[in-house]
Protein backbone atom coordinates (compact mmCIF):
# COMPACT_ATOMS: atom_id res chain seq x y z
CA UNK A 1 0.00 0.00 0.00
CA UNK A 2 1.27 3.73 -0.89
CA UNK A 3 2.46 5.88 2.01
CA UNK A 4 -0.53 8.29 1.03
CA UNK A 5 -3.22 5.91 0.52
CA UNK A 6 -5.39 5.43 4.04
CA UNK A 7 -7.16 2.00 4.75
CA UNK A 8 -11.38 2.10 3.70
CA UNK A 9 -13.30 2.61 6.90
CA UNK A 10 -16.17 1.52 6.68
CA UNK A 11 -18.12 2.76 8.89
CA UNK A 12 -17.12 5.99 7.61
CA UNK A 13 -18.25 4.85 4.38
CA UNK A 14 -21.83 3.31 5.64
CA UNK A 15 -22.31 6.93 7.27
CA UNK A 16 -21.52 8.82 4.02
CA UNK A 17 -23.69 6.76 2.31
CA UNK A 18 -26.56 6.98 4.51
CA UNK A 19 -26.48 10.24 4.59
CA UNK A 20 -26.42 10.92 0.95
CA UNK A 21 -29.68 8.51 0.61
CA UNK A 22 -31.62 10.34 3.09
CA UNK A 23 -30.81 13.65 0.88
CA UNK A 24 -31.82 11.78 -2.11
CA UNK A 25 -35.16 10.84 -0.90
CA UNK A 26 -35.98 14.45 0.45
CA UNK A 27 -35.16 15.68 -2.87
CA UNK A 28 -37.35 13.30 -4.53
CA UNK A 29 -40.33 13.52 -2.17
CA UNK A 30 -39.70 17.52 -2.58
CA UNK A 31 -39.64 17.04 -6.18
CA UNK A 32 -42.96 15.25 -6.32
CA UNK A 33 -44.64 17.38 -3.64
CA UNK A 34 -43.69 20.45 -6.76
CA UNK A 35 -45.52 18.36 -9.08
CA UNK A 36 -48.18 18.12 -6.82
CA UNK A 37 -48.48 21.72 -6.38
CA UNK A 38 -48.66 21.80 -10.46
CA UNK A 39 -51.21 18.92 -11.02
CA UNK A 40 -53.64 20.47 -8.57
CA UNK A 41 -53.00 24.19 -9.87
CA UNK A 42 -53.27 23.50 -13.33
CA UNK A 43 -56.38 20.81 -12.84
CA UNK A 44 -58.88 19.17 -14.96
CA UNK A 45 -57.20 21.25 -17.89
CA UNK A 46 -53.94 18.83 -17.97
CA UNK A 47 -54.09 16.41 -20.49
CA UNK A 48 -53.38 13.28 -17.56
CA UNK A 49 -54.84 14.82 -14.72
CA UNK A 50 -56.16 11.72 -13.00
CA UNK A 51 -53.45 9.50 -13.69
CA UNK A 52 -50.70 12.18 -12.57
CA UNK A 53 -52.68 12.87 -9.68
CA UNK A 54 -53.05 9.07 -8.69
CA UNK A 55 -49.05 8.09 -9.88
CA UNK A 56 -47.52 10.90 -7.93
CA UNK A 57 -49.84 10.42 -4.83
CA UNK A 58 -48.67 7.01 -4.65
CA UNK A 59 -45.33 7.72 -4.76
CA UNK A 60 -45.56 10.50 -2.22
CA UNK A 61 -47.33 7.25 0.02
CA UNK A 62 -44.65 4.89 -0.43
CA UNK A 63 -41.83 7.11 0.01
CA UNK A 64 -43.26 7.44 3.58
CA UNK A 65 -44.12 4.00 4.06
CA UNK A 66 -40.30 3.41 3.16
CA UNK A 67 -39.14 5.67 5.59
CA UNK A 68 -41.26 4.42 8.39
CA UNK A 69 -39.32 0.75 7.09
CA UNK A 70 -36.64 2.23 7.61
CA UNK A 71 -36.61 4.03 10.84
CA UNK A 72 -38.04 0.53 12.29
CA UNK A 73 -35.37 -0.99 10.94
CA UNK A 74 -32.91 1.17 12.18
CA UNK A 75 -34.34 0.78 15.77
CA UNK A 76 -34.40 -3.09 15.58
CA UNK A 77 -30.86 -2.70 14.32
CA UNK A 78 -29.72 -0.34 17.96
CA UNK A 79 -32.31 -2.61 19.94
CA UNK A 80 -32.82 -5.89 19.29
CA UNK A 81 -30.55 -7.30 16.63
CA UNK A 82 -27.87 -8.93 18.97
CA UNK A 83 -30.94 -11.09 19.78
CA UNK A 84 -31.19 -13.88 16.84
CA UNK A 85 -35.01 -13.93 16.95
CA UNK A 86 -35.52 -10.88 15.36
CA UNK A 87 -32.93 -11.33 12.50
CA UNK A 88 -35.85 -12.82 9.98
CA UNK A 89 -38.33 -9.68 10.92
CA UNK A 90 -35.29 -7.83 9.68
CA UNK A 91 -34.13 -9.01 6.65
CA UNK A 92 -38.12 -8.83 6.00
CA UNK A 93 -38.18 -5.35 6.71
CA UNK A 94 -35.43 -4.90 4.53
CA UNK A 95 -36.87 -6.84 1.33
CA UNK A 96 -39.77 -4.58 1.93
CA UNK A 97 -38.19 -1.18 2.17
CA UNK A 98 -36.21 -2.45 -0.88
CA UNK A 99 -39.37 -3.38 -2.82
CA UNK A 100 -41.09 0.56 -1.61
CA UNK A 101 -37.97 1.60 -3.37
CA UNK A 102 -38.01 0.10 -6.42
CA UNK A 103 -41.71 0.53 -7.13
CA UNK A 104 -41.37 4.19 -6.32
CA UNK A 105 -39.03 4.56 -8.87
CA UNK A 106 -40.98 2.80 -11.44
CA UNK A 107 -43.53 4.90 -10.46
CA UNK A 108 -41.36 8.40 -11.06
CA UNK A 109 -40.47 6.81 -14.41
CA UNK A 110 -44.09 6.78 -15.19
CA UNK A 111 -44.81 10.42 -14.05
CA UNK A 112 -41.46 11.73 -15.58
CA UNK A 113 -42.80 10.13 -18.97
CA UNK A 114 -46.45 11.74 -19.04
CA UNK A 115 -45.25 15.12 -17.31
CA UNK A 116 -46.30 18.11 -20.10
CA UNK A 117 -44.20 20.51 -18.71
CA UNK A 118 -41.25 19.10 -20.09
CA UNK A 119 -40.62 20.59 -23.64
CA UNK A 120 -41.27 18.03 -26.51
CA UNK A 121 -38.16 16.24 -27.76
CA UNK A 122 -37.31 17.71 -31.18
CA UNK A 123 -37.93 14.92 -34.56
CA UNK A 124 -40.25 13.65 -31.96
CA UNK A 125 -43.15 11.63 -34.54
CA UNK A 126 -46.02 11.96 -31.64
CA UNK A 127 -45.56 15.07 -30.89
CA UNK A 128 -44.80 16.50 -34.55
CA UNK A 129 -48.23 18.44 -36.01
CA UNK A 130 -47.57 19.65 -39.54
Amino acid sequence: MASGMKAMDANRYATKKTIAQGMLDIALLTANASQLKYILQVGEQHQFYKLMLILISLSIVMQILSGILSLSLSLLRDCRMHQPEFHQSANVINHVRTGFAFFTTMVNLFISAFDSRLPPIQGDLLNDVN
